[in-house]
């Protein structure tokens, strides 16, 4: 019986995936869910060398690239990177193939970090958080979104209560925010991305555990102490 591996089954399920995730990603950018990430992005991250990780076929790394950040894509699924080097290559932004947990960058090469809905797809999300740790600078600041208690892609995770083999680790906003304590990280600042329906001034008052409970999509700045 051949032994599961999580990050090879991820890779390749992500590469099936590719051109489905190509076809959607500009207006998931542009106008969907992941629309705010960048202005809030920008007004907690100066500009410097960052690191897209789980960039995916590239679109975000392009927006944040225009946005006047020098950008490294790297993602797991080969043919997501070859997508990104398909869509453009422009100097200051290039994409490289690798592994969340295992990065193949030295110690401290970056500013900063961005990391949207990636994590997830790790085996253990807490050797993830230690290889972004260690490929920025002190004080680097990571930009990290987590799939919220809302999100339909959270289903990729359900078949473990059957006691199947996924490649989806979902967790809870304030379940991350421990974790990344607990690894040298220090919490800046968050905010949500709710579906329709969920109106600011029903979100006025909460605690931030009841605002995350609502969410799509929790995004963190955290910053490497």
């Amino acid at each position: 019986m051949v032994k599961f591996n999580w990050h090879k089954e991820a890779e390749r399920q992500w590469d099936d995936r590719a051109g489905m995730w190509s076809s959607k990603s500009k207006e998931m950018w542009d106008e969907g869910s992941r629309s705010t990430i960048l202005p809030f992005l920008e007004n907690h991250i100066p500009k410097g060398k960052v690191a897209d990780l789980g960039c995916g076929d590239g679109y975000g790394s392009f927006r944040l690239w225009q946005e006047g950040y020098e950008v490294t894509g790297v993602d797991l699924s080969k043919d997501m990177i070859d997508k990104a080097n398909a869509r453009v290559r422009e100097q200051g932004l290039t994409f490289v193939q690798g592994d969340l947990t295992a990065l193949p960058f030295e110690d401290d090469s970056f500013d900063s970090a961005m990391a949207v809905n990636s994590l997830e797809w790790t085996e253990i999300p807490s050797q993830g958080l230690n290889e972004m740790k260690r490929i920025l600078k002190l004080g680097g600041r990571l930009c990290i979104a987590l799939l919220g208690p809302t999100a339909m892609p959270r289903t990729n995770s359900y078949r473990r209560l059957f006691g199947e083999q996924v490649i989806c680790n979902t967790m809870m906003p304030w379940e991350l925010k421990k974790m990344a304590e607990e690894t040298g990280w220090r919490s800046i600042a968050g905010q949500g991305v709710y579906k329709r329906g969920v109106e600011d001034s029903l979100l006025a008052g909460l605690e931030e555990e009841l605002k995350q409970a609502l969410t799509f999509m929790w995004v963190f700045i955290f910053e490497k102490e």
